[in-house]
């Protein structure tokens, strides 16, 4: 037995259990545990509601307001971190400035409405983009409105493709797997031209003061 079919078999026992909650709960937990995959759940929904275990709008509500639920908590860990917390935790990395989070900062004062909504349908992103809200303060009508929306979406997509390829719904998560490492793939390099930039930036310094 595999990890995926220990997930699926535990997401199916919730949901045999507690009907379409069973589904929000899975999902609210994928959140704030991103190992758990939602590719996993959401089609298994879908084909639970397919097979009669429960309605469609209910496994579409109910996965929804679960995503809703695991980012508002994630939200609520941002905002009680708060921003002198965060500086001052990333600090003591190594190669991280604080012009960098004020950077950051700025990017998402500007970005922020459509990190949220589009976040919310990328992978591994999808769960940790409600810290860094929280850690901001969007106003938190803003930050429910689009988590609501851009999970409404996701989750849909999801759920309605694991509905309609019935027993075949495990087939969505190899397609979904692949964008997954895409992302993965985009953040490693990211990182490494990251630490490129701030070794040579040291590099450069050091040669200015021997000077």
């Amino acid at each position: 037995m595999t990890s995926n079919d220990g997930i699926a078999g535990w997401a199916t026992g919730l949901m045999e259990t507690m009907g379409a909650p069973g589904a929000g709960l899975a999902i609210a937990l994928e959140n704030l545990f991103p190992p758990l995959p939602s590719e996993v759940i959401l089609p298994l929904a879908g084909f639970t509601a397919g097979r009669g275990g429960m309605g469609l709008i209910e496994a579409l509500a109910w996965t929804t307001a679960g995503s809703v639920v695991g980012a508002l908590a994630l939200y609520l860990i941002g905002a009680l971190l708060g921003r002198d917390r965060v500086v001052a935790i990333a600090t003591r990395l190594p190669l991280v400035k604080v012009s960098d989070i004020e950077k950051t900062e700025e990017w998402f004062a500007k970005h922020g409405v459509k990190t949220v909504f589009f976040g919310r349908m990328i992978p591994i992103f999808r769960s940790m983009i409600s810290i860094p809200a929280g850690v901001e303060r969007m106003p938190l009508g803003v930050f429910l409105l689009f988590t609501t929306l851009g999970s409404a979406i996701w989750n849909t997509i999801f759920v309605m493709a694991g509905y309609f390829l019935g027993d075949n719904w495990s087939l969505v998560e190899g397609y979904v797997g692949i964008g997954t490492n895409l992302v993965i793939a985009a953040v490693v390099l990211a990182v490494l031209v990251f630490v490129g930039v701030r070794l040579t930036e040291r590099r450069k310094g050091r040669h200015a003061d021997r000077r």
